[in-house]
């Protein structure tokens, strides 16, 4: 007997339909609500490293991981008159094996085509969650309120679902002092699966292509001293913001501020942990983002929803009682959580350091990449955090 027979999921990402796959493989019904209308196809590059990339075989999806990947192979840090000053072969800091790059929409893709046994319901939400002993109520904004045996938010940073069960966002948010956009451009440099970036002080300006999506992707990332709103204003005042922090930065930014009024996907967001004292309460849990969130400049963050989709599944067929297969599936995630999520600060300081000094000493150890790589390849802390987690612990 499992601890639950039914189950909603707020968000069709990532970590939600790979929760869904699951839930199915356990005989356990799942419906998932997202708000948007339909997946979201494209989006950015993002990673599956370590025990992730044993999730996605179990998940009998590996192969398919294999044969999506962006194929980026060269990333190449430029001056102002686009002169290469460094840079680096993607492959030389990570096993080949441990290590995948795809885009968002294409992994997404994979994991939804394997849930054939899930209700989705695109262009609702939930507005409401009322537990009682044995049940969660759940109401929505167009479809009739209905109940669970367990509500799971694995609706992103900014969680509906964590915001309706455990309240606002600021006491769980760890701003990382850093706003970060990613759009798709025309690939006017003629880029061939390549990442091409230029850095001052504080500002990270970036352009990359992957034979797997149309154009190329323009990236700007800022770090600041002190925060503001700007992440919670309308798409508009983002791009007035962007335009006058990067427009002096010189290199290409400016074409790509052009291009960005363009963009069909443009993303801004801030760069932002989650970290939460306990993921559950009562019959609601958080998964992903929603409730570990490590920011991008982890590059963990699909990792880390890939895992833990499968160890809160696995709890949940493990055990016969809701509160018990939570705190097994939270004892289990968080210290995997926790060692992922301490990758961001130095990861940030690498991509966009603070001073002139700091960028020329990057471009020096990018340089000397190869003999590092000779030297401490399967020993980094990132490849070490990828793999800090037992997936048969609880067998």
């Amino acid at each position: 007997m499992t601890a639950v027979d039914n189950v909603l999921i707020s968000g069709a990402s990532i970590a939600g339909p790979a929760l869904a796959h699951w839930l199915e493989r356990h005989g356990i019904r799942a419906a998932v609500v997202e708000k948007a209308p339909a997946l979201r196809d494209g989006g950015y590059a993002i990673d599956l490293r370590g025990k992730a990339i044993n999730v996605a075989e179990r998940m009998g999806i590996l192969d398919a991981v294999h044969e999506r990947t962006t194929q980026i192979a060269r990333i190449s840090m430029v001056d102002a008159d686009g002169r290469r000053k460094a840079g680096i072969d993607p492959g030389a800091t990570s096993s080949p094996d441990r290590s995948l790059e795809i885009l968002r929409g294409d992994l997404v893709d994979l994991i939804h085509k394997t849930t054939t046994g899930t209700e989705y319901r695109f262009g609702d939400t939930i507005t409401g969650l009322d537990q009682t002993g044995d049940g969660v109520r759940a109401t929505f904004a167009e479809a009739d309120p209905q109940t669970f045996d367990l509500v799971v938010g694995a609706d992103g940073l900014h969680s509906n679902v964590r915001g309706i069960a455990f309240g606002p966002e600021a006491p769980y948010r760890r701003f990382l002092n850093s706003y970060i956009s990613i759009f798709t451009i025309p690939n006017h440099l003629g880029l061939d699966r390549e990442v091409r970036a230029h850095n001052t002080p504080g500002r990270f300006s970036a352009v990359y292509h992957s034979p797997r999506a149309e154009g190329a992707k323009g990236l700007l990332l800022q770090r600041i001293d002190e925060e503001s709103d700007i992440d919670r204003r309308p798409r508009e005042e983002q791009m007035a913001y962007l335009r006058e922090a990067f427009g002096d930065m010189g290199w290409e930014t400016g074409r790509i501020l052009d291009e960005m009024e363009d963009a069909p996907d443009f993303y801004f967001d801030s760069v932002t942990q989650i970290k939460m004292d306990t993921w559950s309460k009562g019959r609601v849990t958080l998964l992903g983002d929603a409730g570990y969130g490590p920011s991008p400049m982890s590059g963990q963050g699909t990792s880390l929803a890939m895992v833990g989709a499968y160890l809160l599944a696995e709890a949940l067929a493990q055990h016969d009682d809701p509160a018990t297969a939570l705190a097994a599936y939270e004892t289990r995630m968080r210290p995997y959580a926790v060692a992922n999520q301490a990758i961001a600060d130095p990861g940030l300081a690498f991509l966009a350091p603070r001073t002139a000094f700091g960028i020329g000493a990057r471009n020096l150890l990018l340089k000397a990449g190869p003999l590092l790589s000779a030297l401490g390849r399967f020993d980094t802390k990132l490849l070490k955090a990828s793999e800090a987690v037992d997936l048969d612990a609880g067998k």
